[in-house]
């Protein structure tokens, strides 16, 4: 960066001294964006509710960033099927665009909600089992999201 800066300090000069006037200076280059490794870690709140199974309901930690961890109950795996879904280029937070025709049957009244940070943005999604759309959705997270069939 100081090579350019004493580049355009001598470009000006120059430029001066050989009778063109005044020439303004060029701006100086803003710094390098953060690299990858400055985003926030891959860390996600899970939680659950209204499964109907007793172990599956509640708030669990995912920690992806690295070694597999946190309290989630299937971690490894977890973190595993993200990686895939990051690999085939799948946003798994994306809600179900509103104009979708959806099946209109019932997958239970189990809620989920996902928050934290997933490859370097914020997430905060919901999750439901209340059509056929989103029990897709459901499902194409498992083991993100406890497997809870009727």
């Amino acid at each position: 960066m100081l090579r350019r800066l004493v580049l355009a300090t001598l470009a000006t000069t120059a430029a001066g001294a050989a009778g063109l006037g005044p020439v303004p200076p060029l701006p100086l280059l803003s710094p390098a964006p953060a690299s990858a490794s400055a985003q926030a870690p891959d860390v996600l709140t899970v939680t659950i509710s209204k499964s109907g199974h007793k172990e599956a309901d509640g708030t669990f930690r995912l920690d992806c960033d690295g070694e597999p961890g946190g309290d989630h109950p299937a971690a490894a795996r977890a973190c595993a099927r993200l990686s895939e879904l990051a690999k085939q280029k799948q946003d798994p937070f994306k809600p179900v665009p509103k104009d979708t025709l959806c099946a209109q049957q019932y997958g239970g009244p189990v809620v989920a909600r996902i928050t934290g940070d997933w490859r370097g943005r914020s997430v905060d999604a919901g999750f439901s089992r209340a059509n056929g759309c989103e029990i897709d959705r459901w499902e194409n997270l498992e083991p993100v999201l406890p497997r809870v069939r009727g």
